[in-house]
């Protein structure tokens, strides 16, 4: 089973009010995050909420996860996320809320260039971003990388050996929204 995890705690402090909560044609991109990972196979769908957390809509499909401390950073609730999953799940596709533009073709081939024990990262342009899926085997080392505002970027760069890269650069763009201006090229 592979699980997906949005990671939708932040106070979008740059762009003024959560990101989870912005609207995008009409739907919050928590929402589209869900979709993007059911779409993509993943079953459970979990959702890290922290700031904004008891105004975010109903999430049909998914499981919220509260995070108390997510002002902790990206790693503190990567971290939560991770541990609320079942403990059946080999592993989990992560993607982040402000990330509108990522496909479910994106999440499919991580999905399907998975192997035991590696960490299987999209790449746009050769550089890597999300989806990226987390085998459980490696959920350890985050407690060493995954730490403040950091998630597994660390983990990739020093364990290449564990790294699957797989291009997408013909299914979606990385490009996040970070402030209301770049909402439009969306």
């Amino acid at each position: 089973m592979i699980a997906g995890l949005l990671l939708a705690a932040g106070a979008g402090r740059r762009y003024g009010r959560p990101k989870a909560l912005v609207e995008l044609d009409g739907e919050p991109l928590v929402r589209r995050g869900v979709r993007l990972l059911a779409d993509g196979g993943c079953a459970p769908v979990h959702v890290v909420l922290g700031a904004g957390a008891d105004e975010v809509p109903d999430l049909p499909g998914a499981v919220p996860v509260r995070h108390d401390r997510w002002a902790d950073g990206l790693g503190s609730s990567l971290r939560r996320g991770l541990a609320s999953l079942p403990v059946d799940a080999s592993g989990a596709v992560v993607v982040l809320v402000d990330q509108p533009l990522l496909s479910p073709v994106a999440v499919r081939r991580v999905r399907e260039a998975y192997a035991d024990g590696a960490v299987v990262v999209a790449t746009y342009a050769g550089r890597p971003g999300h989806p990226i899926l987390l085998c459980r085997r490696t959920w350890p080392l985050l407690n060493r990388y995954a730490v403040g505002d950091r998630g597994a970027r660390d983990l990739l760069r020093e364990r290449p050996d564990l790294v699957v890269a797989v291009p997408c650069d013909d299914v979606g763009s990385p490009v996040d929204v970070d402030t209301p201006a770049d909402l439009p090229r969306c």
